[in-house]
């Protein structure tokens, strides 16, 4: 409800993903590491211990040639809100100290740093495998502290961390949009720093529940599915691909599951 007593739908931000455009550059990447403060080490080439927001996957049809075909998949959090549209992600479920939160005016999975004590149980719940754990205290090469961001604070070792959809530039927003008199913050008001830095415009981003929104318009999109929708965690990421076997892969499809099941 509004002051003025009306009902509004509350806002629930959210991206669509053309597949058919991603080129896998890994421009969202690095737009998302610089904006965002995330911690990097000198020797990258173990992933395990690395942190990497969005993650571009590469993925095949497993076909030979010349049937074979590939396809780029961006995977940010997926900021899920669980059965029935009511904030209970496998995450947030299981957090014991509530260092992560649904935020039912936005949609948005939180992560509140100051609060995580490391247990790592929101990992183990996320079927994403879109949170990653600090492992160690982020060192920045000499003169990189001038260009971190003064908006996101720079975690420490021992916590979790995740995509947050740039929540910061959110805030802003709405403190510039109150600053000249407006109430509501425009759809190119608030962007997230991989939807700006997609070079073939393959991100899409806004509010879900906003008709006026690109995104609304976009998961209406006959193409267009969401990540492993069986385990019904309803993720904010929609994904569109004209191709079946991507749309197949999406949800972990089998091509005979019944065989798969028996062994």
């Amino acid at each position: 409800m509004t002051q003025e007593g009306a009902t509004t739908k509350a806002k629930k931000f959210g991206m669509v993903i053309d597949l058919d455009q991603c080129t896998g550059c890994g421009s969202c990447m690095v737009a998302c590491m610089a904006e965002n403060n995330v911690p990097f080490k000198e020797n990258e080439t173990n992933k395990l211990d690395s942190i990497t927001w969005m993650r571009v996957y590469k993925l095949t049809n497993g076909a030979p040639f010349p049937d074979a075909d590939i396809c780029y998949l961006p995977r940010p959090c997926m900021h899920c809100a669980g059965q029935g549209e009511h904030g209970h992600s496998p995450c947030v479920s299981v957090c014991p100290v509530t260092a992560t939160d649904y935020d039912m005016e936005t949609g948005i999975v939180s992560q509140i740093y100051t609060r995580c004590i490391g247990c790592r149980y929101c990992m183990a719940a996320c079927p994403y495998h879109a949170r990653y754990f600090n492992w160690w205290d982020p060192i920045w090469p000499d003169g990189m502290e001038k260009y971190l961001s003064p908006n996101v604070s720079v975690r420490m070792r021992g916590v979790v961390e995740k995509c947050t959809f740039c929540f910061h530039r959110f805030q802003l927003a709405k403190d510039k949009a109150y600053l000249k008199g407006n109430r509501e913050v425009k759809e190119d008001e608030y962007q997230t720093a991989c939807t700006q830095a997609c070079p073939a415009g393959a991100i899409t981003f806004g509010d879900l529940n906003n008709p006026q929104h690109a995104v609304s318009r976009e998961k209406k999109n006959p193409n267009a599915f969401r990540l492993l929708e069986k385990l019904e965690t309803n993720p904010k990421i929609y994904y569109i691909s004209s191709k079946q076997w991507v749309r197949n892969l999406g949800d972990n499809y089998l091509k005979n599951e019944n065989l798969a099941r028996t062994h």
